[in-house]
């Protein structure tokens, strides 16, 4: 298969310019775009050959569900059973943007694109070609990440074009995604918000907001083998790099000395070691591969920046990878759970651990 590359300018994204992409989407076909978290490889979320097609694309368990995308709030109706009261000023506050909602599905969603649950997750992306590319193709769009399964997110197209070129039939090129995280899933099907997958809104977020929510387990620690996710990046290993990654978790200083001497270890070995880290602690890192996450130690200058960094480690061809830690608050819930299972929960503690 020969796929097309549309460059595209997102503050001139009309849905004229997305008129093939629509075409595509219509047909059964596959079309990679940016969202404001990360980029997006999209199909017809009502055809269930096209969802087939987004697994085989990516190599996907066909147990991991799919997100449907919208345009605008009056799409979303006859793809639920119902939306619930707790819903509604989730909806209000946060689309569009980067949140996920899921709610019990209506018969016209196949069960190909929900993974074989009752249940679907929807979103409304903010991003102006993702929105103008719903409206050119008239459909509700079934998008996961626009990655071979397990790897890192992709948050520009030179990434998709690394691991989708010659699967799927365009990849439109909007420029980089500004939010590098994907979005935050909360499920409201309960008697209140289920955070599923930590992201750009924050737990902090949703209960100021509502006045309740709670954390499903599987944010911070391993899910079992033979339960079905709920939602994506919830039961199988992703994010990862080609070389192993630990998680360096102590007080700054602490854990770069501990890197440092990691790093020493390896290269004594003859292995290549990289680091990823904020800038603050690389001053003090003596590993000559370093991915900085920002200046600061501040997880929100680290989120955009660190399925790059992943990626940066297997364009260097690094034997091991160790990265610095975030404390679990805010942000720092969807960085570390993205690193935890990149790491394959492999975490090096450090002196005292971080709160």
């Amino acid at each position: 298969m020969v796929t097309k590359i549309l460059h595209i300018d997102k503050y001139k994204a009309d849905p004229g310019a997305l008129e093939e992409a629509g075409r595509i989407l219509r047909g059964g076909g596959l079309v990679a775009f940016p969202t404001e978290t990360v980029y997006g490889l999209g199909g017809n979320a009502l055809d269930p050959e096209a969802a087939r097609k987004i697994y085989a694309a990516k190599g996907r368990p066909s147990d991991n569900p799919l997100i449907v995308h919208i345009s605008q709030v009056s799409e979303l109706t006859p793809l639920v059973k119902e939306i619930p009261a707790m819903a509604e000023p989730l909806i209000r506050k946060w689309w569009p943007g980067p949140m996920t909602l899921i709610f019990k599905k209506s018969g016209a969603v196949p069960d190909e694109t929900t993974g074989g649950l009752d249940t679907v997750a929807v979103r409304m992306p903010s991003h102006p070609v993702a929105a103008a590319l719903i409206k050119a193709s008239g459909i509700p769009i079934a998008a996961p990440s626009a990655n071979l399964s397990g790897r890192p997110s992709p948050t520009s197209a030179r990434h998709v074009i690394e691991d989708m070129d010659g699967r799927i039939d365009m990849i439109i090129d909007g420029g980089e995604c500004e939010i590098g995280l994907e979005s935050t899933i909360i499920d409201v099907t309960g008697a209140e918000p289920e955070l599923l997958r930590p992201g750009f809104i924050t737990i902090e977020d949703i209960r100021a907001l509502t006045g309740g929510g709670k954390i499903d387990p599987a944010v911070t620690a391993p899910g079992g083998d033979g339960l079905r996710p709920r939602a994506p990046g919830m039961k199988y290993r992703h994010y990862a790099p080609k070389a192993p990654l630990a998680i360096v978790e102590g007080e700054p200083e602490a854990a770069a000395e501990e890197i440092n001497r990691l790093c020493s270890e390896a290269a004594s070995r003859g292995q290549k070691a990289g680091v990823i880290c904020s800038g603050a602690m690389a001053a003090r890192i003596k590993c000559p591969l370093v991915a900085e996450l920002g200046e600061d130690e501040s997880p929100e200058s680290a989120a955009p920046r660190l399925f790059a960094a992943l990626r940066k480690m297997d364009e260097e061809g690094a034997d091991l990878i160790y990265a610095q830690a975030y404390r679990d608050k805010g942000v720092g819930l969807a960085v570390m759970n993205r690193l935890r299972k990149a790491a394959g929960y492999n975490i090096i503690k450090v002196h005292s651990p971080l709160g």
